[in-house]
């Protein structure tokens, strides 16, 4: 089996735009939720997320490309150029050898807000010709295709929260493999809008004031926006080419809870973390830090506590475990790929992200969440949960290199 390293990173968030300032942003314990801004908004229950503001898309893309490009796509798109100038490459080496990967749950999802709105509450007949191909969930990695020559394999992945886990889970295993020689792999997503926010609203699982993940007062999760995208290649590849590696990726586990549509599952989460941690050849001491799914819902924070403890035993109370969705919202789709920084952070800078907005302890949540304030800590090694409706559940390990 190659070893697989990941050589650029690109995120645009509520946060910040770029690696760089993302990174900046979390370790400042910089909150990016506040009063949504978008038609209707006033209709809504909950009005506030992690939006994106100031991103102008007309002053990004050429006009005729931009009429393809939903927000979605917009966002992987910025956050693909970063990475691959950071890995030092204006396109794909060998083309044929190279994909792309994304992960999202509601793909063009403003795209088809806006049609819904033009044909039913303002009665037009006919919606933008465009719209199929914009809406589709496929979109983003083809039009990161298209800009860097990935004839490789390439596709989106859509199993909701899990999603970006997915697919740099999947794009590493096709490197590992020996399938491809490189990936690009990550997330995007913009459900922000009237539609969106109202069907989540439904599911009465969302804050109207804060996301506080376990904190005994937390009361539900606060949704964001937002890509991350990341370079995937092989260690020898990369240094052959004088690229720096930011960190390699050991292993991934996923699995299916296979029970409950939406209520996760203990023991289901600790199959997959511990399989993670076998596939890396890890063992549980050897953890720094654990970005956690740590949604802020009564449900989630306990029952991945708890499933942590299950896997760590005694090494639960020496390991650093975070929620940065205090910070960034719950980025659905792309939530993972944002994250993704975040244990990039702590294995390049020794910088470990804290869950903001803790107040109060809960005895079923009895972590090191890292309260409020970042820390500085010598990791060599990471994991990165996500817990998604429908069950599905995705881990993957990382170390310093």
């Amino acid at each position: 089996m190659r070893r697989v390293v990941i050589t650029g990173a690109g995120s645009i968030n509520a946060l910040a735009e770029g690696v760089g300032a993302t990174k900046t942003a979390l370790a400042a314990g910089r909150s990016g939720i506040g009063a949504l801004q978008f038609p209707d908004v006033e209709r809504l229950n909950v009005r506030i997320g992690a939006q994106i503001h100031g991103f102008a898309p007309q002053d990004r893309f050429d006009p005729g490309k931009l009429a393809l490009y939903d927000a979605f796509t917009q966002y992987a798109l910025v956050s693909g150029a970063e990475a691959m100038a950071q890995a030092g490459l204006e396109n794909a080496p060998d083309p044929a050898r190279w994909g792309c990967i994304i992960g999202t749950a509601g793909g063009g999802h403003g795209t088809a807000n806006d049609a819904y709105r033009a044909v039913y509450a303002q009665g037009k007949t006919r919606v933008h010709p465009l719209t199929v191909p914009k809406l589709m969930a496929n979109a983003a990695p083809a039009h990161l295709a298209i800009r860097f020559h990935l004839q490789g394999p390439g596709f989106a992945v859509s199993t909701a929260c899990a999603s970006s886990n997915h697919a740099i889970g999947l794009a590493f295993q096709m490197v590992r493999s020996g399938m491809v020689d490189g990936m690009l792999a990550g997330g995007a997503e913009a459900m922000l809008n009237f539609g969106g926010l109202k069907a989540w609203e439904g599911l009465r699982v969302m804050s109207p004031d804060g996301c506080r993940p376990f904190s005994a007062d937390r009361n539900g999760m606060v949704q964001g926006e937002g890509a991350g995208v990341f370079v995937l290649e092989t260690l020898d590849a990369a240094l052959a080419r004088g690229a720096t590696p930011l960190a390699e990726i050991t292993g991934f586990s996923m699995n299916c809870d296979a029970s409950d549509i939406v209520m996760p599952d203990q023991d289901s989460a600790a199959r997959a973390i511990a399989e993670a941690l076998k596939d890396a050849g890890m063992a549980p001491e050897e953890v720094g830090y654990i970005n956690a799914h740590g949604t802020a819902t009564a449900a989630n924070d306990r029952i991945e506590t708890a499933a942590i403890r299950h896997v760590f035993g005694e090494a639960a109370d020496h390991v650093a475990v975070s929620s940065t969705k205090s910070m960034h919202g719950h980025c659905i789709g792309a939530t993972g790929a944002v994250e993704l920084v975040a244990c990039l952070m702590a294995l390049q800078d020794g910088v470990i992200a804290p869950t903001i907005n803790y107040g109060a302890p809960d005895p079923d949540c009895d972590l090191d969440v890292v309260p409020n304030e970042a820390r500085r800590a010598q990791v060599g090694a990471v994991l990165s949960n996500a817990f998604a409706f429908g069950g599905f559940n995705a881990v993957l390990a990382l170390r310093a290199i």
